[in-house]
């Protein structure tokens, strides 16, 4: 048996055990062995790390330098990456089970947000107020909101590290960066790019840990000024009570239960490609997986044998392996999960029209892609996120049906619409509550891009121009430009 590879904490510019010398083991889930050990931060290591973040917030090698200058450091960080892409990919597909041709292309992919990013860093502008006092100069400028606490699960790492670091960066804060307790190892790789990049020490910690010794104490810590969250509803309704204690800003990327709505009039070979793309795609762990697939009547028979002889196509094995389409889920429980909404889905009526049980012959934690026929909305699966491969189809007659249908859940990230009649494209997406729309296609996402959701699926935004600006506060500066003395402060004019 080979050496388990061995991931410290980076704290300040320096590699470093927890405090308490606890550490975890992570689990390739294509084969069920351990094949990392990671160090597991501690309140204390915590408090470290927001520390060092406040005082690099404050020191002159990262304050005084100009908002140029950031922007090359985070160019340099890109280059590292798609440098680093393959490596950090093959790590990722490792600890997570997600297959390397998405891990790899994705992280390469990173680094377009990073320049992204880089580019915006010098645009951050105030401006001069047309104030309504006489001899008053006035003027806003856009200063760092202060030290961060960015928070990722283990899906997305990198991509989800990009959208809350990049605009960090780039307008001057200092960031702690929390990864999963499940799967860290790539934030740990991260962590080295960012040393190599040469920034400061302190501007960025890389920390793991479970929720007692590390999340809770970050989220309630009186230095974090900003938190950026990504998860699940429940988890982030502690980082709220938590962010009570602190009065930091606070941005949530949550769940999704994402709905596709295909009419009779759609493009098949397109709305099959999307559909499976939703939920095949990423083995569906995924917070965009579109596992709410809404099917005018006409059109359903015909989707539904599309799909199936497509599945039969679909190989599902090793995930380092080029030619598999659906790798492994992370973790056993989400296996359990699966099974369980399966289960009560086909008491109330539903059928699985294939898959619907663990692969075969594996010692991993594979599962078979699954179709799911619903005869109602409230079917356990229309309304649970699975995070793996299930897809649930339920038709409708009326694009009225259909707009409700997709309207009818907790959540509200992303939607699909597929149809060949441009105004129904229009009037259809204008109707969904969902903060991503994809109108003939799914699942892509740009740096230039706003991501994010509406219900239960959180608040603000991130990436996109406008996101850099949710890193600062606006700072008014008044002058007095008169050569009088101030007036008199208890004589009213």
């Amino acid at each position: 048996m080979s050496a388990l590879e061995q991931y410290q904490l980076f704290i300040d510019g320096q590699w470093c055990d927890g405090a308490k010398g606890q550490t975890l083991d992570s689990i390739d889930p294509s084969t069920g062995d351990v094949w990392a050990n990671f160090a597991c931060a501690a309140e204390d290591d915590v408090n470290r790390a927001v520390s060092a973040a406040r005082r690099a917030l404050n020191d002159p090698a990262w304050r005084n330098i100009t908002q140029t200058a950031r922007g090359k450091m985070l160019f340099r960080l890109a280059d590292l990456i798609e440098e680093h892409a393959e490596h950090i990919g093959r790590v990722e597909t490792k600890d997570s089970g997600k297959l390397a041709s998405e891990t790899v292309a994705q992280s390469r992919y990173v680094g377009d947000y990073y320049r992204y990013f880089a580019g915006l860093a010098d645009k951050i502008e105030g401006a001069v107020l047309p104030i309504d006092k006489p001899d008053m100069h006035v003027f806003t400028t856009r200063v760092p909101i202060g030290v961060v606490a960015a928070i990722v699960p283990w899906n997305a790492q990198m991509f989800l590290t990009a959208t809350k670091i990049g605009p960090a960066l780039a307008a001057g804060c200092t960031v702690v960066l929390k990864a999963s307790e499940i799967a860290p190892a790539p934030m740990f790789e991260f962590a080295k790019l960012i040393e190599k990049a040469g920034f400061p020490p302190g501007v960025v910690s890389v920390i793991s840990g479970d929720a007692p010794n590390c999340a809770i104490p970050l989220t309630r810590h009186p230095d974090v000024d900003r938190i950026a969250f990504t998860g699940g509803p429940e988890t982030a309704r502690h980082v709220i009570r938590n962010s009570a204690e602190n009065f930091a800003v606070t941005t949530l990327e949550l769940g999704g239960k994402s709905p596709i709505i295909v009419f009779d009039d759609a493009n098949v070979e397109s709305a099959v490609n999307g559909l499976i793309a939703g939920n095949f795609g990423a083995s569906g762990q995924s917070c965009v997986a579109a596992s709410r697939g809404l099917v005018q009547r006409g059109i359903y028979d015909q989707l539904v044998q599309t799909i199936q002889e497509r599945a039969e196509r679909i190989v599902v094995g090793d995930p380092q392996t080029a030619n598999t389409h659906v790798g492994p889920l992370c973790t056993v429980a989400q296996i359990e999960n699966i099974e369980s909404t399966l289960s009560k889905s086909i008491d109330q009526g539903a059928s699985i029209r294939f898959g619907g049980q663990r692969t075969e012959n594996t010692t991993g934690h594979y599962f078979n892609p699954t179709l799911v026929e619903c005869q109602s909305h409230d079917t356990e699966t229309l309304k649970v996120e699975m995070f793996g491969p299930v897809m649930s189809l339920l038709p409708f007659d009326t694009e009225e049906e259909a707009i409700e249908l997709a309207n009818t859940s907790d959540f509200g990230l992303g939607s699909g619409v597929f149809t060949e009649n441009l105004a129904r494209a229009h009037r259809v997406s204008s109707q969904l509550r969902s903060g991503i729309c994809w109108i003939n296609t799914y699942r892509a996402v740009s740096p230039i891009a706003p991501f994010g959701g509406f219900n239960q699926s959180g608040y603000g935004r991130e990436a996109g121009m406008d996101s850099i600006l949710d890193y600062t506060r606006t700072r008014t500066t008044w002058i007095n430009t008169s050569e009088q003395p101030m007036a008199d402060p208890f004589t009213m004019r």
